[in-house]
């Protein structure tokens, strides 16, 4: 065991995310420290593409370096697959968890590199014309994320990985509900063009606080969008190890409370960042807890509501997938 590994990847998720630090600690040792490995190598993977440290201090990038640092990753994670030494901690981190035992994959290397498929997305400037544009890019960003983390913790069931992902979805509308000036400020915007032109918010003029009333409402759909996902990521809770049914229900309350903090703020939500105080963390960790073990007591699972996005791949977990989408 490489303890240097598990303290670069404890470090990287403390700054990066506090959100899922706090819930990360309520795995047990050995799928905790597969959890941070991975979340090392995607916070990496991230900064690399958009030139930060943690998350922060996004430097300014030619498309075409980005693209070749891009080309860079995705070797690697040929690479590391491939079994051949990492020295990067990042990478060997997640060699270490993406590798079960002589080169036989834990991790599918089709999520690994749908991952790097969404960065491409960023380093190509794709628009978002429709929530169903938006989710294919939170599914690649962040729902992946999800398929990752449930192979981690044992999951092999298409039904309870589709739950997985679906949580990812959440949080990542969450997320973008959050960040949408701050991207904006970067040239950046996630949010279905559709929406904001129902709204009467030009695209380039998104950051700009006269139209913050507007955006609220913009906000608001995005949380309400995310709820049906992590309605569904909820059913899946049940099928998880009890421990990490925990830590998986308390993020699951902590970033849905992100998205409440939002709504409630309307036109103030970006006066200063969206997120939950420490006293909050520590009644939703309860609450998570008390779901983990209500959960236990479901006999029946409720299916998947009808009408979701469908992730790529899902029919057959390697066949052909088409996403989809109920329209805006």
């Amino acid at each position: 065991m490489n303890e240097a590994l598990l303290d670069h990847a404890e470090n990287t998720i403390a700054v990066g995310s506090k959100s899922f630090a706090a819930a990360a600690r309520l795995f047990d040792p050995d799928t905790r420290r597969k959890v941070l490995m991975l979340y090392a190598w995607c916070r990496h993977c991230d900064d690399v593409v958009d030139g930060q440290e943690l998350g922060f201090n996004a430097a300014p990038r030619e498309q075409h370096d980005a693209a070749d640092k891009l080309a860079g990753l995705r070797e690697q994670t040929r690479r590391a697959y491939a079994g051949e030494r990492m020295r990067d901690p990042a990478f060997a981190a997640f060699q270490e968890v993406a590798l079960r035992h002589a080169g036989v994959p834990r991790i599918a290397p089709r999520y690994a590199f749908d991952h790097l498929d969404g960065f491409a997305m960023d380093v190509e400037g794709a628009r978002y014309e429709t929530i169903a544009d938006t989710l294919r890019y939170c599914y690649h960003v962040a729902g992946v994320v999800g398929l990752m983390m449930a192979a981690i913790m044992g999951v092999s069931d298409p039904r309870v990985l589709d739950r997985a992902c679906d949580l990812g979805l959440a949080f990542q509308l969450t997320n973008i509900a959050r960040d949408i000036v701050e991207d904006a400020q970067v040239g950046r915007c996630y949010v279905p063009a559709q929406w904001l032109r129902e709204a009467g918010i030009p695209l380039d003029e998104i950051a700009l606080p006269q139209h913050r009333t507007k955006l609220a409402a913009v906000a608001a759909r995005l949380v309400d969008a995310a709820e049906p996902y992590y309605d569904s990521a909820l059913a899946g809770i049940a099928d998880l190890p009890l421990r990490s049914a925990w830590a998986i229900a308390t993020a699951r309350k902590v970033y849905r409370q992100i998205g409440v903090v939002v709504r409630q703020r309307g036109a103030r939500a970006w006066d200063e960042r969206a997120g939950t105080s420490k006293a909050t963390k520590l009644r939703l960790l309860a609450e998570g807890g008390v779901q983990a073990l209500s959960s236990r007591l479901v006999k029946a699972r409720r299916p998947r509501p009808p009408g979701l996005w469908q992730r790529p791949g899902a029919a057959g977990e390697g066949g052909p997938g088409a996403a989809h989408a109920t329209p805006a």
